[in-house]
């Protein structure tokens, strides 16, 4: 009897999956990350209504919608993987079909399905399933700081660098950016659906972890705390570049988006950051000036308002405050309108061996004093017009060669070297040493 029910169990099944399944997922909602593929067979005229659950014909048809991927899993592995929108057809299942692949083949390979699923007692012995991912962005996450984070505040300005606590809350978005890691090390083999209120905790509790490194990054760009709502592009970069290995390498997981609602820092930082910002307005003598008249008049209002020794007090507590001081708001008026020392003119050049440069400076040395050019080596360069001359006469304005600059010229045969002052032991054409008989 078992033997003839294993054979009926196993002829049964192998004819209810003969036919090619249509699978299809509708649009999936923003809570559901993963989903398992089910069978259309709700059709009145569908005859597939016996089929087994966990096994997928040879060219069965897969139809896949936009923010959408299809995975198909055989014994476990992950065997076809598909991102494009519309239909796909498997044809290399490992479950043959009359219909599907010539009658001829599939007659042959149907029989060797049969005598494996005898052998196993009827029972398919296989498992093969469909899941769809959505890769749609995960929108509306909130988050939270509860305890304070550490935030740099650096303003070049003042001279400001210290650390501070601030809270920041808002919302933030990411999507499943490589969902065969998302199959692998998250969701696996789900019966039915996988929602993101199953991962959504771990994910914000990480998320708040990666606050801290991720400010350290914003605030090396020189963005105020209270300037972050403006830059969440940065944000979302500076998280994704510290969640990179949790979220990306391991869950398949980017943050899309990061928004912030409210970002504050705590009443005795702020406090300080405003004193030091003020204290370092005052380093401008006619703002410290206008502070100081400011408070001088506010100072004489009160004297008047008191009667008899009060305002006299007053008058007299003021004018002590004020030589204590040592400074009074004329002199740093006169401190703020004095001008800039006029800086030393530059002496004038001695006459004798000089040269010019092109920019202009009259110059004694090797190199330029202006602008540190060296000193032309061919030729003598004339100290009125800049011209570079090999004569005694500028060519170009007529004044004499400065003395004291010797040109040599062979007196053989009247070679003349590419720098005239300064030649070498011997001329080249005829052997002849230079000596001071060569001097022009």
């Amino acid at each position: 009897m078992g033997l003839l029910k294993a054979g009926v169990g196993a002829l049964a099944g192998a004819l209810a999956d003969q036919w090619r399944e249509y699978f299809y997922c509708e649009a999936m909602p923003t809570d559901v990350l993963a989903a398992k593929g089910e069978k259309r067979v709700n059709s009145r005229r569908s005859s597939n209504t016996k089929g087994s659950d966990n096994i997928i014909s040879n060219g069965s048809i897969i139809a896949i919608n936009e923010g959408q991927c299809m995975m198909i899993v055989d014994q476990g592995a992950v065997v076809e993987f598909c991102a494009e929108a519309g239909e796909f057809v498997w044809d290399s299942s490992t479950e043959p079909t009359i219909f599907y692949g010539g009658l001829g083949q599939g007659i042959k390979g149907s029989w060797e399905t049969l005598k494996r699923r005898f052998t196993l007692g009827g029972d398919t012995g296989k498992d093969q399933r469909v899941y769809f991912f959505n890769t749609k962005e995960i929108i509306g996450n909130k988050y939270g700081t509860a305890n304070p984070v550490p935030f740099r505040v650096v303003d070049q300005n003042i001279g400001l660098d210290m650390d501070i606590g601030i809270k920041c809350f808002g919302e933030y978005s990411y999507k499943l950016s490589d969902p065969m890691l998302f199959y692998k090390n998250v969701c696996g083999n789900v019966e039915s659906d996988y929602t993101r209120d199953q991962i959504d905790s771990q994910l914000k509790s990480e998320l708040l972890t990666a606050l801290q490194p991720a400010f350290a990054r914003i605030s090396e760009m020189g963005i105020r705390y209270s300037a972050l709502p403006g830059h969440t592009t940065e944000m979302a970069d500076a998280l994704n570049g510290v969640l990179s290995q949790k979220w990306g390498a391991l869950r398949g997981v980017q943050v899309v988006s990061f928004g912030v609602n409210s970002v504050t820092a705590n009443e005795e930082d702020e406090a300080t950051i405003k004193e030091l910002q003020k204290s370092a307005v005052f380093r401008n003598p006619n703002m410290a000036a206008a502070h100081l008249v400011g408070a001088q008049a506010e100072a004489m209002k009160s004297a008047a308002a008191n009667e008899g020794n009060g305002a006299f007090m007053a008058f007299a507590g003021m004018n002590m405050a004020q030589n204590a001081g040592g400074m009074n708001a004329q002199n740093l008026f006169q401190m703020g309108q004095q001008p800039q020392q006029a800086q030393p003119a530059q002496p004038a050049a001695p006459v004798g061996k000089t040269w010019a440069c092109q920019c202009g400076a009259v110059n004694t040395g090797k190199f330029c004093i202006d602008c540190g050019k060296p000193q032309p080596a061919d030729g003598w360069t004339c100290a009125k017009c800049g011209a570079v001359n090999k004569g005694k006469f500028c060519a170009e304005c007529g004044t004499p060669k400065p003395a004291g600059v010797p040109q040599y010229k062979c007196d053989k045969c009247g070679w003349e070297p590419k720098d005239p002052t300064h030649p070498p032991k011997f001329c080249p054409e005829c052997g002849d040493p230079f000596d001071d008989g060569d001097i022009q």
